[in-house]
């Protein structure tokens, strides 16, 4: 049988609103499944917190300053090799269903001669992928329709007549005069949305998934399943729309602490508009209701894809791997959204199913290892027996630790977000190319590095909701200094040589590959020239 791999992504699930990670409420015995078949990464971190330059660092295995997408909308340069670039070698179909959030570089195609419509420049305006059904998820009614995107027309197919049913019908509820109700609102989240259970956004991609599966038959494949939800606009179907109310919601994780002169990048995040809608405790209720159903709904749809692979019968030859592309703060730490560095925004449910027989010892385990959203490329790749790309993909394949064969890969991971483009950075008057942050973290310290700034600093042994920042107290001044250099140490490796392996750097050494060209440099007489070629192959001095 082929080889296959499932590549799972919701779009702003965090970490800890799964069952199998200690929600006592939100029962996902699917993806819960997952997990005891495979392993559950308990320690995963995007490299960047917001959902363009996350992905774009999933689909290629590099870091964000390696890639250049540094926020939603920046496009990813032509020239950088993804996921599908490193399979289609090995003759895999590698295809999208759903979100990748990409934007393609115009201005770089158009200066290479590449036509977006055409084969090779639909998979660069792709992110490598075969885009087999295209759902961003955001269709407002002026946005140009992108290329295999469907759903709107699926909509109208059912008899919707609304100008644009992904808004007003699948993302929008009514009340008891007809009356629309935007999802876009957060006090509307707790409305059922128009549309039927089975026509909302979850259960039609996932049906489209397997139209895929089933059509590409034997050809080995890797498909992205790329859920949009549960992103807002926070709204769902029924029966999920009122599954989950007040008692069955987490305690909020902030303290009144946090306000008391903050970090000032983290004030001004507080103050953001959609952080302040989020103190209202009414409407973060509705909010985290929807969410838990949306949720409900992922897991739902995840077990009827569970199903079907055991029906086509390639359920044991198939990795499945179940992640996010950043969490949601959902009011925690005073903040909406996602964007900076606290766990419930860049920690993240990563679950990793391989059916090889290597992987059996341990299977149903937890891993405590660092690993990071990069590592999700190589890992696909070494599934494949693909190539080792070090001086392309930066991070680690995770198939030691699936294997039993060590238990760390790393020792710390690193988060990076470009700010410039909030209205954050225009309060605090940071200039454009100022307004970088870096995280790192090492399993107890989290550095942040903020240009311009003090860093913040947390101790999650003694601080796990790292609620107090210890960034400006003296006392923690060497900490920031030991932390501050191994994000020198970092921020120093090569990440643009990708043309050429060390290894073939290696193999090729310096003055001899010269002058096996004719070209002569640093002999002093013809005779030293013929004795260093006379020893060819020996190691250089």
């Amino acid at each position: 049988m082929a080889k296959n791999v499932l590549f799972i992504m919701c779009d702003q699930l965090r970490w800890d609103y799964l069952s199998c990670a200690g929600h006592p409420h939100l029962d996902t015995p699917h993806i819960d499944a997952l997990a005891k078949r495979g392993v559950r990464f308990d320690r995963a971190y995007v490299q960047s917190t917001i959902c363009g330059p996350s992905r774009m660092s999933f689909y290629t295995g590099r870091y964000v300053s390696s890639h250049g997408s540094t926020w939603n909308n920046i496009p990813l340069k032509v020239g950088e090799m993804t996921l599908g670039d490193h399979l289609r070698p090995l003759g895999v179909r590698t295809a999208l269903c759903g979100k990748t959030h990409m934007s393609a570089d115009v201005e770089g195609m158009k200066r290479l001669g590449l036509a977006p419509d055409s084969e090779i420049g639909a998979l660069v305006s792709e992110c490598g992928f075969e885009p087999y059904e295209r759902d961003d998820g955001l269709h407002p009614s002026a946005r140009k329709k992108k290329r295999n995107e469907n759903y709107k027309d699926y909509m109208k197919d059912k008899g919707w007549e609304d100008e644009n049913p992904w808004e007003s019908v699948a993302n929008s509820g009514e009340d008891e005069d007809g009356n629309l109700l935007s999802g876009w609102f957060l006090d509307n989240s707790d409305q059922a949305a128009r549309a039927e259970e089975e026509d909302s956004e979850t259960p039609y991609i996932t049906r489209r998934a397997m139209d895929f599966i089933q059509e590409a038959g034997d050809t080995p494949w890797c498909l992205h399943l790329s859920y949009i939800k549960p992103h807002w606009p926070y709204i769902v179907p029924e029966p999920y729309h009122d599954m989950y109310g007040p008692q069955t919601h987490q305690p909020i994780l902030r303290k009144d602490a946090e306000q008391e002169n903050p970090h000032p990048i983290f004030k001004a995040f507080m103050e953001e508009r959609v952080s302040k809608a989020f103190t209202n405790d009414a409407t973060r209720a509705k909010v985290i209701g929807a969410y838990m159903g949306l949720i409900k709904q992922i897991d739902d749809q995840t077990g009827a894809l569970m199903a079907f692979l055991d029906e086509q019968g390639i359920a044991d030859d198939t990795m499945i791997i179940f992640t996010s592309d950043h969490g949601d703060y959902l009011g925690d730490h005073w903040m909406g959204e996602k964007e900076l560095f606290h766990d419930p925004s860049a920690r993240i449910p990563l679950i990793v199913v391989d059916p090889s027989p290597e992987a059996d010892k341990t299977r149903g385990t937890v891993s405590d290892a660092l690993v990071e959203a990069i590592d999700v490329v190589p890992t696909i790749l070494d599934f494949y027996d693909g190539p080792e790309l070090g001086h392309i993909i930066e991070g680690q394949s995770l198939r030691p630790l699936l294997n039993g064969e060590t238990d760390a890969l790393r020792d710390f991971v690193i988060s990076e977000y470009d700010y410039s483009f909030r209205r954050a950075r225009r309060k605090l008057g940071v200039d454009v190319k100022d307004a970088n942050l870096t995280m790192l973290y090492d399993g107890r310290w989290k550095y942040i590095f903020a240009d311009g700034f003090r860093p913040m600093l947390f101790d999650l042994q003694e601080d796990p909701n790292e609620f107090v920042d210890l960034g400006a107290d003296p006392a923690y001044e060497a900490e920031c200094a030991r932390l501050n250099g191994l994000l020198f140490q970092w921020s120093r490796r090569i990440s643009q040589r990708t043309t050429i392996s060390n290894a073939e750097i290696e193999k090729r050494g310096v003055y001899m590959s010269e002058a096996k060209s004719g070209i002569v440099i640093g002999f002093a007489t013809e005779e030293d020239y013929n004795d260093a070629l006379s020893r060819m192959g020996e190691p250089e001095e």
